[in-house]
């Protein structure tokens, strides 16, 4: 999940701007839950990692043009250590957020194992996105959260900065739902112990509902999260909602006037053919990215990248017609 400090003051402008039509995808787009950034020379997906690959670590992939995605290595040749002593068993790190303040960047990202809650969100910083700049260095910055032993999941960071420049980071993953803390600069670290706020809740035994994202946005706050279940294929049951609220601390209301606390949420996109459960998202700019299964490939997870639009104060996006290019 993925988001940079300038979008709090550029929102506004989304409202009265041309969505680009829907990139065509090529290259390496075997991508599961994309922080997405654009920047002016080129846009950087960073997502979960594969533990065949470069010990787990968060992956990354470039772009110049959005349509054609290179794989250009992983965040670290080896996990930091700590890591296997707070997670024992850990294999390859999640979900990672990228956000930019004040010329660092944070890397926020999730150590777990499946369907379990003995859970991490640590972090790691660097001054550059740029692989060859010399400058270039990911340093491991430690623990955020950790969840064991509660009833959160300390999993699906994402980074958002209220009207005051306060940042804050929602995260969570069934279990009891999607919560919040407060952070505080340069460090990018929690700014206190108070209880995490419960921000979005199904209620239901299986509570699924994960991958927080907030959008300032024209003066409110949007929360988009997935709802359902990922990661089975042709099976997965993902589909991205949003709700919205004045305070980024909730509460968030659909466009229906249903509490988010109390399993609400407008759906955004969803299963449409062989396009199967997206969800994973992150936004830059006007784009939405997301991750989804292709039917057409046996349930393979796809990247996806479509133009976020505005109606009426509640985003919209749409899939292109599935007879048209969109991989």
């Amino acid at each position: 999940m993925t988001a940079v400090a300038a979008i709090l003051f550029a929102a506004t402008a989304l409202a009265g701007c041309s969505p680009a039509v829907a990139p065509e995808l090529s290259g390496d787009i075997w991508v599961h839950d994309p922080a997405y950034v654009q920047q002016d020379d080129a846009s950087y997906i960073y997502s979960t990692g594969n533990g065949q690959i470069g010990d787990g670590n968060i992956q990354i992939r470039r772009s110049e043009d959005d349509e054609i995605w290179e794989y250009v290595g992983e965040v670290w040749s080896e996990k930091p250590a700590w890591l296997e002593e707070r997670v024992p068993g850990v294999d390859n790190l999640w979900a990672p957020e990228l956000y930019e303040h004040d010329g660092t960047w944070y890397l926020y990202y999730a150590a777990s194992t499946f369907g379990s809650n003995r859970s991490v969100i640590a972090l790691a910083t660097n001054t550059t996105l740029e692989l060859e700049d010399p400058d270039y260095e990911w340093v491991d910055r430690g623990e955020v959260i950790a969840s064991e032993g509660t009833d959160f999941n300390a999993i699906d960071a994402g980074i958002v900065e209220d009207a005051d420049g306060t940042p804050w980071m929602s995260f969570g993953s069934f279990s009891s739902g999607l919560h919040m803390v407060q952070l505080e600069w340069p460090s990018g670290l929690r700014a206190d112990d108070e209880e995490p706020l419960l921000i979005a809740d199904r209620g239901l035994v299986e509570n699924a509902i994960e991958a927080p994202f907030i959008l300032p946005h024209d003066g409110q706050f949007y929360l988009f999260a997935s709802r359902g279940f990922c990661c089975r294929g042709v099976d997965s049951t993902y589909e991205i909602i949003v709700g919205r609220s004045d305070a980024v601390t909730g509460p968030y209301l659909d466009a229906d006037g249903g509490e988010l606390l109390d399993d609400g949420g407008t759906v955004i996109l969803t299963t449409d053919g062989t396009r199967i459960g997206p969800g994973g998202q992150s936004i830059s700019g006007d784009m939405l990215a997301f991750h989804y299964y292709d039917g057409n490939a046996d349930g393979q997870f796809t990247l996806g990248l479509l133009p976020l639009r505005w109606h009426d104060g509640w985003p919209t996006a749409e899939w292109p017609a599935e007879s048209d290019p969109f991989k």
